[in-house]
Order: C-alpha cells, then structure tokens, then sequence
C-alpha cells in the first residue's frame, strides 16, 4: 500500500531496482541525445525572442523534471520549433526581445503553461485536447513551419528584419533589404547547409551530423573572423541627414522609455483606486492612462518609420580599431584622403543612446558560464491577464505535440503510458522551468526518437541529458562565441522542413471535404494573423465544431424497402425494392440530440404525410447512440401525436444507453414494451401480426431466407 502511494506522487520509483547495465546504456544514450540536443536549444531559442543560451536552460531543468515524473520512459522534453514560436508571438506584442521585460513574461508564461497542464493532469482532463482536432492541428503545423522557415531569413542572408503586429508585412519589408544581403553569411549558411545535407549521408556521422557542422562552422568563423562589430554615438555620423535620423530615433526611443516607465506607475495607482472603490479617480486615471497609450503608440509608429530609413543606410568607417570610435560617412561619400577600414556597416541596434554597428556576420557571442540562478517570474495580474489565452492554446499544443510522440514510443517499447501523468509531468517541468529562467518546453520529435534509437531504457537518459547540458553550461560556453547565428538558422530550417507536409493536407481533404476546408482556413488564418499564432488554433477549433454539428444537423435518413436477401434497404440507392402502404419503414443515422431533433421530427412528418393511410412509422435505430433531454422531448410529443391519429411509432435496434434515457422519463412506458423491438425482423412480424389479412398480400412481409 505504501509503495503503491508513493508510487502515484514519485512515479519515477517504479525504475527500481536498476541495473548497472542498464544505468550505463542510459548514460550513453542521454550523453549521446545531448551532444545533438546543445546546439538546437540555443536554434530554437533564437526563434523564442530571448538570448540563445535560454535554450539551454530549458534543456537542464524541464528535461529532467518531465523525465522523472512523465509516464513515457523515452520521452524528452525540452526546446521545440513550435513552442518557441509562439513563445515569441505571445510575448512580442507586450515586450522588446531580448529585453529584460520579454524575458520576466517569458518566465511568467512558462509558468502559466505549467499550472494549466498540471490542473488538467491533476483532474484527469487530459481529453480536452481532443476539441483541438487533427486537421486544426495539421493546418496549424503546416502553417507555423512556413512561418519559422521565414523568420530565419535574416540570419540566412545577414538582413535587418522588423518586428509588427504583422508577421507577412514584416517579411514583405524584409524583401527590400536583399539588396544588402551580407554575401559572407550567405555563403555560411550555404556552407552549414550543404555540410549538415552531406553528413547525414555518411550513416556513422548522421546522427552527429548538427554538432559536428556546429563544430566546424565555429572554427571557420574564428579562423576568418566572421563578426565585425562596433559601437558609437549618433555624433560620430558624419552625414547630417543620417545623423539627424539617428538622433531623433535615439531621442523618441527615450521619451518611449519614460513614458512606459509612468505608464506602469499609473497602472499601480489604478489598482489601488480599483480597491478603495474610487470610481471618479479611476475614471480620470483611465482617461490618462488611454492618452498615454495614444502617445506612447504614435512615437512607437514614428520609430518603426525612421528605423525602416536607417536599415538602408550602409556605412563606411575611418579606419581604427572595432574598440575605438571613429566617424562613420554614408557609403560612397567618403571625403578624400580618409582611409576606411573597407568594410561596409549598417546600424544593428540603438539603445539608451548608444548606436550598435554591425559589419560582418552575426555570431552567439557571450553566454554566461554556470548554471541558471533562481528567479522568479513576474506575477502581476495586468501580465497575467495578456497571456492567459496564449498560455492555455500554447499548453493545449505542447502537450499534443508530446503525447503524440509519447505513444508512438509507447507502440514500439511496448510500454503502458497515462496522458494525465504525462500532462502533470509535463505540468511540473514547465513550472520548475519557470523559476530557473526557462520559457515553455515540451516533448521533443527529434530528442525522444534519438532516446529510443541509442537505447535509453528509463528516463535517467534524460536525467544524464539534462546534466551533460549542466557540464556544458559549466565548462564549455565560451567555446560557443564564435558560433555563427546562420548555423542555428540552418538548424531550425532543416527541422521544420519535415512539418511541411502537403501530401497529408491532400490526404486530409480527401477522406473528408469538411476536415479538409478546417486545416486549409486553420493553415491561412494562422499564416494572416502571425505573429498571434494562437488566433489560427482557436478559430480552427471553432470551425472544427461548428462543422461537426453542422453535418450532424441533418443526418443520414433511409426511407427502406425489403431487398432480395431479406435485409431493409434504402429505396432511394435500390429504388426497385418493395414496400408496404401499411408500414413506414426508416433508418435514423445519428443521435438524437438538440442540434438534430427537429429534422428527425420534420423528416417523420414527411414520410406520414406522403403516407396518409399508413398504420405504423418503424424507427430502426441500430445508429442512435444518444438520446439527450430535447430529443427525449421531441419523441415523446412526436408519439402521442401520431397516436391521436390512429398512428403508432416502433423503435428497434435501440442501444442500452438510449433505453436507459427511456425508461428515467417515462418515454418506455408511453412508447410500451410492445413498441419496442430488439431487430427489425422482429418488429415487422409483430407489426404484420396487428394488421392481420389487411396486408396479406403486402411483398414487404415476406421474409426471404438469408444465406
């Protein structure tokens, strides 16, 4: 009793007694999954928005949490492609990436997730996942793949992006800077490319095929001296134009600053007014803060404007050291006599003042040594309230994506698994992740099939995974500087690639048309309303249901005529079969619920009224899974109407469940127990018995022999 109680709150106990074998083949396998995992967390945290060594964070602390208290023993969870995504496209709108607010939300939504999973796994409600259907959740991968294959080119081509409420209108800009594509990180990213594609070809390199092209790529940017950057102030811009640019973007960012800054202290006192129930104050407050906002939108829109001009600037610089400052002269008007260090610069970034140049490609650059430190995430309820939808979509979807993998791991181990279990330890990783800088994890497709492949047994792999990224974190970070941010683009692009899948969108439409047009409007809103990636679940979803119910509203009704063999066919495929003027015979495919009652009903009405002299309407209702309160309803005034016409209905074939509806409302009393009939057969001797020689004669009644 004892073990089993422990067992449900430490489910990791059920590992033991482990062998040494055993314990070795999962150390192999965990070190063997980290050596690929390392550099794809620090990609795909370069999708979330937030500095690439968050990555790691979220491969140390969730990966090991979910392993120990998860269900599936191969499942590794860590940083994934989608989850990254919408990590950014949840937070972008209320933060600056990289900034140290986009990084507190981070931690918020990461803990968010976590407590949604967790109480759904908690109360066994890991079935709410099944409203997110699969052509919603197909429509949506598809969608979100293109759009994380596009939000890489920047780092492929070595151009300036811009970050909106619109992710098309940010790439559609983006394509007016190729002119200044930086040819030396597009010939990385051929390089990394072809490099990755080439040792996957090579099946005893395959598998390291990421890390080694890492390796080499950070020695190539080394040896080359791949980044060139450097620092100054607007008044080292000798062009006026130009400088004038700068300065107003450096000035309007700062007044941006301050007025959030008295934004957030505004929205401090509101909450306090809210409290004391001051309704004057809080009106005159909200009046101030809503011009505030109006103001604070406008010089963000007059910034985004400058920005778009400063981008296409290139610069040339006086020849001195990237630690110096020097004048800057816009390329081409280099006054005679300056030297140049013949290198061309475009501004990378202005903050607090200070002018960023960039003029060669971009690398990771520093990443803190040691392990991630206790923090905890920001918990005001103004944060709370803006990510709430996003968390529950994102939560939604990164537990489809890691139950997914988990049973198809399951299949082949051939182990027992639990969803809610995986949902609460999916729940704890997100929530232990939280407080030591992680943003949302989940399953990983590429983690948890390299677990199964280099034989991890239990999830101590994953323990030994999650601490090789500690010794990694550690010892070996400043090996990572010179590793050029084209690597992890071509990383990301390489793994979304196999998310694309048109033939599975075909397939979908051809099984059926409505499931078809759900993933096809799910796979165009989610690529409309990007970066609000959540918008493409929410209405697919709804789509999905209101579709169902739609089809289900008016379903299949079969008018029946007797067939050859004996069995009751429809007469509209075999209009030649017999049927009898004293019997209406049909078949109901569907329940009878409230969306679809009132058909069964018209469709009753219709087939007495193209019958007037008939004596008895059979219901066959093989199909009737459910009888809900209105078609209880229904069919009990529909059996006393047609009793006041001298016109009985009969049911057969009925299920338990729907009987059981019957008999708790009294509907099997005012039907009887001689109006109801466990086959057809049975329910049309009955029926012919009554009618006695008034339908002797009647081709219906005759009961071929059935082979």
């Amino acid at each position: 009793m004892t073990n089993t109680w422990l067992q449900r709150f430490f489910p990791f106990l059920d590992w033991f007694p482990i062998s040494a074998t055993l314990l070795r083949g999962d150390m192999i396998a965990g070190i063997t999954g980290a050596l690929v995992l390392v550099p794809k967390a620090m990609a795909y945290a370069q999708l979330s928005g937030l500095p690439v060594y968050f990555g790691l964070y979220v491969a140390l602390v969730p990966a090991i949490l979910g392993a120990l208290w998860g269900s599936s023993r191969q499942l590794a969870t860590g940083p994934v492609a989608i989850v990254s995504l919408m990590t950014a496209a949840a937070i972008t709108p209320f933060a600056v990436p990289y900034s140290e607010e986009f990084i507190g939300l981070a931690l918020l939504l990461a803990l968010m997730v976590g407590i949604i999973q967790l109480a759904l796994g908690v109360f066994k409600l890991g079935t709410i996942v099944n409203f997110v259907s699969h052509p919603v959740i197909l429509g949506f991968m598809n969608a979100a793949a293109i759009i994380i294959a596009l939000s890489q080119l920047d780092m492929l081509l070595g151009i300036p992006k811009g970050r909106s409420d619109s992710f098309l209108k940010d790439i559609w800009e983006m394509f007016g800077y190729l002119p200044q594509t930086h040819l030396p990180t597009l010939a990385m990213s051929a390089f990394a490319l072809v490099l990755m594609l080439g040792l996957k070809k090579i099946p005893a390199l395959s598998k390291l095929s990421v890390l080694i092209a890492v390796v080499v790529t950070i020695v190539v940017s080394a040896s080359l001296g791949f980044e060139h950057k450097t620092k100054g102030l607007p008044e080292h811009i000798a062009d006026p134009t130009a400088r004038e640019l700068v300065s107003s973007y450096a000035l309007t960012s700062k007044q941006i600053d301050e007025m959030t800054a008295n934004a957030t202290t505004l929205s401090s006192q509101l909450r306090q007014l809210e409290k004391a129930h001051d309704a004057r104050g809080i009106a005159d407050l909200r009046h101030e803060l809503d011009l505030m906002k109006l103001d604070i939108a406008g010089l963000e829109a007059q910034n985004k404007q400058r920005m778009r001009g400063i981008r296409l600037i290139e610069f040339e610089r006086a020849q001195a050291s990237e630690k110096e400052t020097a004048t800057l002269y816009v390329a081409g008007s280099v006054p005679a006599g300056v030297e140049t260090d013949g290198r061309h610069w475009h501004v990378k970034k202005i903050e607090k003042g200070e002018v960023r140049f960039a003029g060669g490609g971009d690398v990771v650059g520093k990443i803190p040594s040691g392990l991630p430190a206790f923090r905890l995430p920001p918990l005001g309820l103004d944060a709370i309230m803006q990510l709430l939808s996003a968390a529950f979509i994102i939560a939604l979807v990164a537990f489809m994506e890691s139950i997914s993998m988990a049973k198809a791991l399951a299949a082949q181990t051939k182990q027992r698994l639990d969803p809610n279990q995986e949902l609460i330890g999916q729940g704890l990783a997100n929530i232990g992740g939280s407080f030591f800088q992680s943003y949302p994890a989940c399953g990983s497709f590429t983690g948890s099939a390299i677990n199964l492949q280099a034989g991890a047994k239990t999830g101590f792999a994953m323990v030994f995974n999650g601490l090789f990224v500690a010794v990694t974190l550690l010892f070996l970070t400043e090996y990572l500087y010179h590793l050029p941010k084209a690597t992890l683009a071509v990383i990301i692009l390489l793994a979304v690639t196999s998310l694309i899948t048109p033939k599975a969108l075909k397939h979908t439409w051809q099984a059926s048309k409505f499931d078809g047009i759900v993933a096809g409007v799910t796979f165009a809103i989610t690529l409309i309303a990007a970066p609000h990636l959540d918008k493409g679940i929410l209405i697919g979803a709804s789509l999905a249901i209101i579709l169902y119910l739609y089809r289900t509203m008016k379903p299949r009704v079969a008018q029946l005529g007797r067939f050859h063999d004996g069995t009751l066919r429809d007469i509209k495929v075999n209009p030649d079969l017999p049927t009898s003027p004293h019997i209406i015979a049909m078949r109901f495919d569907g329940s009878l619920y409230f969306a679809n009652v009132a058909y069964f009903e018209d469709t009753v009405l219709e087939a007495v009224a193209n019958k007037p002299n008939a004596k008895y309407v059979l219901v066959v209702g093989d199909a009737i899974n459910q009888l809900d309160a209105s078609g209880e309803e229904v069919v009990h005034h529909l059996v006393e109407r047609l009793r006041d016409n001298d016109m009985e209905i009969i049911f057969s074939g009925l299920k338990k469940q729907v009987l059981d509806v019957m008999r708790s409302t009294g509907l099997f009393d005012l039907i009887s127990q001689a109006n109801i009939f466990a086959t057809e057969d049975q329910a049309i001797a009955a029926i012919y018995e009554r009618l006695g020689d008034a339908a002797k004669d009647d081709m219906f009644c005759a009961v071929p022999a059935r082979a």
